[in-house]
């Protein structure tokens, strides 16, 4: 068949399952189209996207301020690798500091990237600032943490599909409880060497895990009174997503290092970036870190639009708001439910547990029917179904999709 010829569904299904690693488990639904909080299929049916490629959609499918700061850049220049200086990327570096408070960005392509750096910054501050010795510098993590899949990043998982035949695994990580102050400040206390400890706000793939009031603020008074960097994983939870610009916003925590991602593009493009003060991002010197495609023209034109429309479009309220009523109205349902559990979560970024083993197939099943009424969303580690609107959403849209999604979970009550 020619490139550009339409394919129906199943053809395009079998093209990826002939020609593609098999190292993705789709959702059997193939898009073609996208605009605000909504999908069309190569068939040409509408669906509500109730997963926004993993919060990377937070500003809406196709916003034509993002699509426009795009398409201008790359008719004018695409990349010029950081051999040279372009016009761009020092516009967006300032825009991006003085929007999230920081004096350094450091700019990357991908969210495991951007962690990858984040952890290259804090063990070189680790040597240079802290003065632990040369190769001794250890960084808490924590357990049912989702930071990427790189194989530095696998290291310290504790996902066995995403570990499993990729060793031999890099050293210098500890890890503790998710959600637990004692366990971060016995080790701080008695590991000297320990350099930074990493943290999602809320840990998203792991079925959106919200930890207890004040959680936060603690760990990084802990990471004062160590002199340990608290890093901040925000490249699912960031750029409004949970009802605030930053998850760590909720509690009023500045981090030291914060790593963004997805949604600082709209996800229109590739872009990434890890924030820093000088103190901290000055242990970054020519040579030891970067990217050719890493800060390149139309990346910084796409990011400052993006995070213009968070802010003009008041999107980290409507995330607020939406997200106090679809937990509202979900707490509602589940108070007569068999076949839910719970639903969690802040802001856009929610799940429900459905009351099943966790290596069932019913949340997939769930899933598909979902889809079948006009909804996209997908499992996450076998009973959890995540639920992440676009947050240009509406109330009526988001009343209409409760009703898809509760009318869909009656079909499976016992």
């Amino acid at each position: 068949m020619a490139v550009l010829d339409q394919l129906t569904s199943q053809q395009a299904i079998d093209l990826e399952n002939k020609y593609g690693a098999h190292n993705y488990h789709p959702l059997p639904v193939v898009l073609a189209k996208g605009k605000g909080v909504h999908v069309w299929d190569v068939e040409d049916k509408k669906y509500y996207d109730f997963l926004s490629a993993y919060s990377a959609v937070n500003q809406g499918h196709c916003h034509p301020k993002i699509v426009k700061a795009m398409t201008d850049q790359a008719q004018t220049l695409t990349l010029t690798s950081r051999a040279f200086y372009n016009d761009m990327l020092g516009k967006f570096e300032k825009y991006a500091c003085e929007f999230f408070g920081f004096d350094k960005l450091l700019p990357m392509n991908t969210g495991a990237e951007a962690v990858e750096t984040a952890l290259k910054i804090c063990r070189k501050w680790a040597y240079e600032v802290k003065g632990i010795d040369e190769n001794e510098a250890e960084i808490v993590v924590c357990e049912n943490n989702f930071h990427g899949r790189t194989t530095t990043i696998i290291s310290f998982s504790n996902d066995s599909v995403a570990r499993k035949n990729f060793g031999p695994y890099t050293k210098g990580f500890i890890k503790i409880e998710y959600d637990n102050l004692e366990a971060l400040e016995s080790t701080l206390k008695n590991n000297p060497n320990v350099a930074g400890f990493l943290v999602e706000p809320i840990q998203g793939e792991a079925g959106v895990y919200v930890p207890s009031e004040g959680y936060l603020a603690e760990a990084k008074a802990l990471c004062e009174k160590y002199n340990v960097l608290f890093i901040a994983d925000e490249v699912q939870t960031g750029i409004a997503r949970t009802g605030k610009l930053l998850a760590v916003n909720h509690e009023n925590v500045t981090p030291d290092v914060l790593i963004l991602g997805k949604a600082i593009s709209g996800g229109v493009y590739p872009v990434s970036a890890v924030l820093a003060n000088d103190d901290v991002m000055g242990v970054i010197k020519p040579g030891n870190h970067g990217s050719t495609f890493g800060g390149n023209p139309v990346a910084a034109a796409v990011a400052m639009a993006a995070l213009e429309v968070i802010r003009d479009e008041d999107l980290a309220e409507n995330a607020h708001v939406l997200g106090e009523l679809f937990r509202s109205e979900m707490d509602k349902y589940i108070q007569t439910s068999n076949i839910v559990n719970l639903v969690r979560g802040k802001g856009l970024l929610n799940a429900i547990v459905i009351n099943d083993d966790d290596d069932s197939d019913t949340a997939w099943n769930i899933c598909l029917a979902l889809r079948d009424s006009g909804l996209l969303a997908k499992p996450t580690h076998g009973n959890i179904i995540r639920f992440a609107p676009p947050l240009v959403m509406n109330e009526e849209q988001l009343m209409d999709c409760v009703g898809i999604i509760t009318k869909t979970l009656k079909a499976f009550e016992n």
